[in-house]
């Protein structure tokens, strides 16, 4: 079976962190691909700077141009929203009987997993894949694990690997483009044009080089 990694997010943007994470993972033999799959609406957050799904998509298309073991996902805009990872877990299985999929969460979200719809039976029946978010929070997952297999009745699989951490944030990102911060080292060229040519997160042409 092909092992599937799904990365799911906002992406909004899409950063070289989020790339060279993913590509890390696969080259590290964790799976064999890794859909970068863009969450249309997230039920556990609000954000008012959520751009249009669309316009995020084919920024990730752009991003991941260069990756053949990455691919752009647009599975979540076909299924019933807010988007609940059980249910669009439980449908890729569905749609793809051949393929074995995981999970990839930041630690942030997984310290917060007892907040997930359904997290238990995800716990079950998927293998996750944490990556740390911060030094502190790479020293502090291995115990905050054993924490929740404790009070949890699902034996927690998670792989055990290094990656790089995430050095910034699309928050970052989108405060760097509205202050007209050059943002080159953030993102993928491809990525930063299209963000210039759209004058997309309060930005304009005149604030990019």
């Amino acid at each position: 079976m092909k092992r599937i990694g799904i990365f799911g997010g906002s992406f909004n943007p899409i950063h070289l962190g989020h790339t060279a994470l993913a590509a890390s993972i696969c080259e590290q033999g964790l799976v064999d691909e890794v859909w970068m799959m863009v969450s249309p609406q997230n039920p556990l957050k609000q954000n008012l700077e959520l751009l249009d799904e669309n316009m995020r998509l084919e920024m990730v298309r752009l991003a991941v141009a260069d990756y053949p073991m990455l691919q752009a996902c647009d599975f979540e805009f076909h299924l019933p929203r807010p988007s609940y990872t059980y249910h669009t877990l439980e449908a890729l299985r569905k749609a793809y009987p051949d393929h074995a999929f995981s999970l990839i969460v930041g630690e942030d979200n997984w310290q917060h997993f007892n907040r997930w719809y359904r997290g238990d039976d995800i716990l079950r029946d998927t293998t996750l894949i944490v990556y740390p978010r911060s030094e502190q929070a790479a020293s502090d997952d291995a115990q905050h694990r054993q924490g929740l297999k404790s009070i949890r009745k699902a034996e927690v699989r998670t792989h055990d690997f290094e990656l790089p951490l995430l050095p910034y944030s699309s928050t970052e990102v989108r405060d760097a483009v509205a202050r007209g911060k050059d943002i080159s080292a953030m993102v993928h060229p491809s990525v930063a044009a299209y963000i210039r040519d759209r004058g997309v997160y309060g930005g304009g042409s005149e604030n990019y080089k």
